[in-house]
């Protein structure tokens, strides 16, 4: 006998970082927002029409489905943006790209993507470390700061004391970084994140 269940979908997001042998680098972000996007299938085509217009602001003060608050900039209007946190990056050094990254994640893409950077480029870490590494992420609403298992217990307590309410996630992001050195013997280094089941290439 079959029987109703509850199907358990991944996040809706999907980043890309890439550069080819002629030094031609992309970084994208694609999404369908919520699970199954709109949930229209284009006729003919097989594919799933995104959900994006719930990152418009329905009316000021409430929230969207990642808990991201619009105002009058993002209203369902001509002129007005929405609320996007996709965040593709390409970090250029001398006029030439030097870091290619990028994360799915919703409302936590850029805390993850600016982490991997400050732990890169501040920290001096390596760039599977800086992907690796525990992040947390803040977002004003809800007033909660997340952050991922094994994050630094003493800071933990530190933002505790502070008032801060810290909430522990299971993951944070899944970012995709590739760091360019020129003159090296390995001049690229692409890391695909430890969090799922990402995968870094090369040929």
């Amino acid at each position: 006998m079959i029987k109703e269940g509850q199907v358990e979908e991944s996040k809706e997001t999907t980043h890309l970082s890439v550069i080819d042998g002629a030094g031609n680098t992309v970084s994208v972000t694609t999404t369908l927002n919520g699970s199954y996007g709109s949930r229209t299938v284009v006729s003919g085509a097989g594919f799933l029409l995104n959900n994006e217009m719930d990152d418009f602001s329905v009316k000021p003060g409430v929230p969207n489905m990642y808990g991201a608050l619009g105002a009058e900039a993002n209203a369902i209007s001509p002129g007005k943006r929405m609320l996007s946190s996709m965040t593709p990056t390409i970090v250029l050094k001398d006029g030439k790209p030097c870091i290619v990254v990028g994360t799915p994640g919703g409302t936590t893409i850029p805390t993850s993507v600016i982490q991997s950077l400050v732990n890169l480029v501040d920290f001096k870490m390596t760039a599977e470390d800086a992907v690796n590494k525990p992040k947390f992420h803040h977002q004003w609403l809800p007033d909660e700061i997340y952050v991922e298992k094994g994050f630094d217990k003493s800071t933990v307590k530190a933002l505790e004391a502070m008032g801060y309410k810290v909430v522990e996630w299971e993951q944070i992001g899944r970012t995709e970084l590739i760091e360019i050195k020129k003159g090296n013997a390995k001049p690229i280094t692409a890391i695909a994140d430890k969090r799922g089941d990402d995968s870094a290439e090369g040929y």
